[in-house]
């Protein structure tokens, strides 16, 4: 599932957007994550000064492919549309397979969830309704004795079954209740906005107008709204406004969970017309990678490529060496197996060396067919980098598929595959509340308040382990370009060796204290700068000419 954070705050009953935790000026916060510690203190990846020491030490880069497998990107948008992949053996739009790969004008890349006809997959369910629509007449239907026989007969599937029960009963009741409170919520927001013009007039919502409020509570409400990078300096029609379009987006996030991800009976994959049992298939889908909703592509992809130094918007990690080849895979639910397996074989069939993966589910019905997938990556010298997930958990311990672990083993599967949890821009609070950690996440990155391209040739703040993931992507090809002999363990090796390492103390929940250092394999976040020094000083015979 392409699965986004919004941090939303709660104040006088009122949801609002919350994605700036503390003042600081726009441009400064639109870059924080290309900062370097060093220099600064803030467990930024040191992009710029990586680019510079490059330069500084004569080393020419190389151009280097990175495969998106997401839910498609917007190829024309101004920040990336330079740095978008072409297929130099594919002759645009003749209807004909000019490279014999089975994909026909796969110019940028390739839909996985489209049919022949252009018509494209936007919803699915989750993964835990497909598990439970599939079993549930075969484990609790009218007839008691059958259920028996067939929880005794089949009692890997019965135990998957319960898991999954489990699950959807649970998002299936958060659900309903997050439409329930959308209604109440949204009377609330006439009294605080009336509240706040009479508390605030025509002024806006700053912290010197804050100052000068005499109610203590009211203030301290305002100084809240005021370090919101999104609310502070509007009025209070702008922010009333803000605060109804958030409630619409709540709305159609909890509707479209009841209405396709959690409806048992709702299957779209007629619209791909593949034969779906037929986990070998490959030639299916279409070329338009864009697809109906390509937000969350075109982010990921902004952080990895956007264009550098052209006045616009913002620099992506790689955006002067990297082309992005899309591979739209993801859904608005959750992706399936097959078709992730596709994606991969795909990628690294058309020259990726990097592919990043911002999803992930609980279940995975096929995952030996992703394995062979992942394998062959491996076997292709291909490196794998992966969103570690946004449910706070332990992922040693819960699911998160795909993995590079195989059930009840804790031994990697792959050598060329990276786990990446998401961290911020706050020394003291230094792992982001929703990411996922463990053993299984072997470095964290910065995945809150990363801005990045967005549809409609727009820009946007977002944050999950979804946007740590590209940062990763973005520094491993930034480094494999400047030194193109290395092999994908090793730039694994040296970009886990040079991670910044923090032993912050923090409280995972209630009941939990631990330090950052603990969270992941290397206890640190990702720093370019140093990786491509520690490149330089170790692999010099390796660098680009």
């Amino acid at each position: 599932m392409k699965k986004v954070v919004f941090s939303i705050a709660l104040a006088f009953g009122l949801f609002v957007n919350s994605l700036s935790a503390q003042a600081t000026d726009s441009l400064t916060l639109k870059n924080w994550y290309h900062q370097n510690y060093e220099k600064t203190g803030v467990y930024g990846v040191g992009t710029n000064d990586a680019i510079e020491f490059l330069k500084s030490k004569g080393i020419k880069p190389s151009s280097i492919v990175v495969g998106v497998i997401d839910s498609g990107v917007q190829i024309d948008h101004p920040d990336l549309k330079k740095n978008i992949w072409v297929n130099p053996k594919e002759k645009p739009n003749n209807k004909k397979d000019d490279d014999g790969n089975g994909y026909i004008d796969d110019i940028h890349g390739w839909d996985f969830i489209g049919g022949k006809d252009g018509k494209d997959v936007d919803h699915d369910t989750m993964e835990a309704t497909r598990v439970v629509a599939k079993y549930e007449k075969m484990f609790e239907s009218a007839n008691k004795s059958t259920n028996e026989a067939n929880i005794k007969k089949y009692p890997k599937e019965y135990q998957e079954y319960l898991r999954a029960k489990l699950v959807y009963d649970v998002k299936l009741k958060e659900a309903q209740k997050g439409m329930d409170n959308i209604s109440s919520n949204q009377e609330q927001i006439s009294q605080v906005v009336s509240t706040l013009r009479d508390a605030l007039g025509n002024n806006t919502i700053t912290v010197e107008n804050a100052q000068k409020l005499a109610n203590p509570n009211l203030k301290s409400y305002v100084m809240m709204l005021a370090s919101d990078s999104s609310v502070s300096g509007k009025t209070v029609d702008e922010f009333e406004k803000i605060a109804l379009e958030q409630f619409k987006e709540q709305a159609k996030y909890y509707g479209d969970q009841l209405k396709y991800m959690l409806n048992k009976d709702y299957d779209p994959r007629a619209i791909i017309g593949d034969n779906y049992s037929d986990l070998k298939q490959k030639n299916y889908g279409n070329n338009e990678v864009e697809g109906p909703d390509a937000l969350h592509g075109t982010h990921v992809s902004g952080i990895i490529a956007a264009e550098r130094n052209n006045n616009i918007g913002m620099d992506g990690i790689a955006g002067d060496v990297a082309k992005i080849l899309v591979v739209r895979a993801v859904p608005d639910g959750d992706e399936r197996d097959k078709d992730i397996a596709n994606a991969i074989y795909y990628a690294v069939d058309n020259g990726a060396k990097v592919i990043n993966m911002s999803f992930g589910k609980g279940f995975s019905p096929d995952k030996e067919r992703v394995w062979e997938a992942m394998k062959y990556a491996e076997k292709k010298d291909v490196l794998m980098v992966h969103a570690a997930g946004n449910d706070n958990k332990n992922v040693d311990i819960t699911f998160n598929y795909p993995t590079n672990f195989k059930d009840g083993e804790n031994t990697s599967f792959v050598n060329n595959w990276i786990t990446v949890g998401a961290s911020t821009r706050y020394n003291d609070n230094l792992k982001a509340s929703f990411s996922n950690y463990g053993q299984r996440v072997d470095i964290f990155a910065p995945g809150l308040e990363i801005y990045s391209t967005v549809t409609k040739s727009g820009y946007k703040f977002l944050q999950g382990t979804s946007m740590a993931s590209p940062v990763v992507a973005g520094c491993a090809a930034l480094l494999w370009a400047y030194f193109p002999s290395l092999t994908a363990a090793e730039v694994k090796d040296i970009l886990l060796k040079t991670a910044n390492k923090s032993n912050v103390p923090l409280l995972l929940n209630e009941d939990v204290d631990t330090t950052f250092d603990k969270l992941s394999v290397t206890g640190g976040v990702v720093d370019v700068y140093k990786a491509v020094k520690y490149a330089y000083e170790n692999y010099p015979s390796k660098a680009g000419k």
